[in-house]
């Protein structure tokens, strides 16, 4: 089997090489983006998340990249986000908020830095908010009910749905100008306070996605409807906001 990478500088070198042999000129820019670009990152558990940017004619050709995508999987690299220039100017209107977290958390490895200087409109923002919050509450209420109750169950529910949360922190802080944190956990705990939520919620829910905490089943039923509340209330300041 592969060896995964300890620290995701240590393919940096060979994954530039890789693709510039693939795509040569047309490779506009190699990014790492994620946790694995911040403090956050855990050997062989996070995702290693790159985003390729090309040119038109190099994107023309994008089935070049079947076997460097196949080998890298292999090796804890997921599948590449693959785009041009033109495609992130052109989405910044409606998926504002994942291209904030990428801008907030990437490390350029080769190239030109096609995140750094990223702008974003609040209203556009505080809509997608608007829009993901609900559709968290409604998918979140629909999963639960397909628990049947068990505890097992709700705890998984819990611990796929925390990480999105964190990229919904930082449009929140965005909204209020205010620095966004490089860890999970400081982003949560500045939300919280300028959001008037309660960080220990999603604390402990983060809790749960690292596997370090140590909740009773009956804790995790009521965290879970805590954690459903939270994101509710946060739901209606997002609603009444107005930038």
């Amino acid at each position: 089997m592969a060896r995964r990478p300890k620290h995701p500088r240590e393919i940096f070198a060979e994954i530039t090489a890789d693709y510039r042999r693939v795509f040569g000129g047309g490779l506009v820019s190699l990014i790492l983006y994620g946790s694995a670009a911040g403090p956050d990152y855990v050997p062989g558990r996070s995702d290693l998340n790159f985003l390729v940017v090309l040119d038109g004619a190099a994107m023309d050709g994008l089935e070049h990249a079947f076997d460097l995508v196949g080998r890298w999987k292999k090796r804890g690299v997921a599948t590449p986000l693959f785009m041009t220039k033109t495609d992130i100017a052109s989405s910044l209107d409606v998926y504002p908020i994942e291209f904030l977290t990428m801008r907030e958390h990437h490390v350029l490895v080769d190239g030109e830095d096609v995140l750094g200087g990223l702008t974003f409109d609040r209203e556009h923002l505080r809509l997608q908010l608007e829009r993901e919050l609900k559709g968290k509450i409604l998918l979140l209420r629909e999963h639960y009910l397909g628990t049947e109750g068990r505890a097992k169950a709700v705890r998984e529910l819990i611990r796929v749905s925390v990480t999105a949360m964190i990229s919904l922190f930082h449009g929140l802080l965005f909204l209020k100008a205010l620095p966004i944190p490089a860890g999970r956990r400081e982003i949560v705990r500045d939300a919280a306070e300028h959001f008037a939520f309660p960080a220990d919620v999603f604390l402990t829910a983060l809790d749960i996605h690292a596997g370090t905490d140590r909740l009773s089943d009956r804790d995790v039923q009521a965290l879970f409807r805590d954690y459903l509340g939270a994101i509710q209330a946060l739901c209606t300041q997002i609603d009444q906001w107005r930038t």
